[in-house]
């Protein structure tokens, strides 16, 4: 049975699946001071070992080793036909809870971004996940008391957060698409 890949996998997997690099300039990518970094950190070694386990899984192809300025010569990677592919549909499943949006939602749009796809499929997924979620916490409050009652309330809350970012999201890459 395939196993889900974690998300430090993801990122490691979306970057490769970009263009051939090696795993220095991933790390490089996913440091916290890199380009997605911002979003999503991934310690080198954690790199590494995310690359060993793509190669192993058929999503990663190592190839040629590339000479070095500094330290050790450089292996070459790729994504392959079934990783990338794997990659875009990864990038157009919405998340299933609203604590993952900050976290896995960003880096998806992110990399959307990154590849000048359209994230409009992703953003209409995402709400109508939420819109149920939403729903259901609106009608379980009005059956709660005490903290319960405050806790459901910030969840209903922060899903409503969630609902005006997606819409504002899409609203903002519609008119782009007007533009162009």
């Amino acid at each position: 049975m395939e196993r889900s890949l974690a998300p430090g996998e993801w990122a490691v997997l979306a970057v490769v699946s970009e263009r051939p690099t090696h795993g220095f300039a991933v790390a490089k990518t996913l440091a916290s001071s890199g380009e997605i970094g911002r979003v999503w950190s991934l310690p080198r070694p954690l790199v590494y070992r995310a690359l060993n386990h793509l190669v192993a899984a058929g999503l990663v192809d190592r190839g040629a080793a590339e000479p070095s300025a500094r330290g050790p010569n450089r292996l070459q990677v790729k994504a392959t036909a079934t990783g990338r592919r794997r990659v875009r549909r990864w990038l157009n499943e919405p998340v299933e809870h609203v604590r993952d949006v900050r976290s896995l939602l960003m880096l998806k749009l992110l990399f959307l971004e990154r590849s000048g796809l359209d994230p409009g499929p992703l953003l209409d997924a995402q709400r109508d996940v939420l819109v149920p979620a939403a729903e259901a916490l609106e009608e379980r409050e009005q059956s709660l008391s005490g903290f319960e009652r405050t806790l459901s309330r910030w969840r209903l809350e922060s899903t409503r957060a969630v609902l005006r970012f997606l819409d504002a999201t899409r609203d903002r890459a519609d008119a782009a698409d007007r533009v162009r």
